[in-house]
């Protein structure tokens, strides 16, 4: 497909065909559970999802009012979202996950999520 024509698409419709192709090799288990990783302009999203049982195990965003408040730039609250994601995780007794970034290049606030989630004790 030319690059003309998928920009008349659109981006959105460009990220959900990589993630669509990510999706095809990666599957959370119950031992090695999802981490993914959602963004818009403005807010990150993570969560921890088992996709043997279907269900989301933990989650955090940006939305929460901790964060919210907070006066940082994004990508300090995106890192900021992967240690608490780690740490729940940790509680739900989730240590090692895989990592997807749902489409996105692994940059910028994707990889502060990372980022945060390993230092926060979490394996990728």
């Amino acid at each position: 497909m030319s690059t003309v024509s998928m920009k008349r698409k659109g981006k959105n419709a460009a990220r959900r065909r990589r993630h669509i192709r990510v999706r095809k090799r990666i599957q959370g288990t119950a031992a090695r559970p999802r981490l993914v990783v959602n963004r818009s302009a403005r807010h990150i999203f993570a969560q921890v999802i088992d996709d043997e049982a279907g269900v989301t195990l933990v989650s955090a965003s940006t939305m929460e009012a901790d964060l919210r408040a907070s006066d940082a730039e994004k990508t300090e609250k995106a890192r900021k979202v992967g240690e608490i994601i780690a740490q729940r995780a940790e509680d739900a007794g989730v240590t090692a996950v895989v990592f997807d970034r749902a489409g996105h290049k692994y940059h910028g606030r994707i990889a502060a999520v990372a980022d945060g989630a390993r230092e926060g004790g979490l394996k990728l």
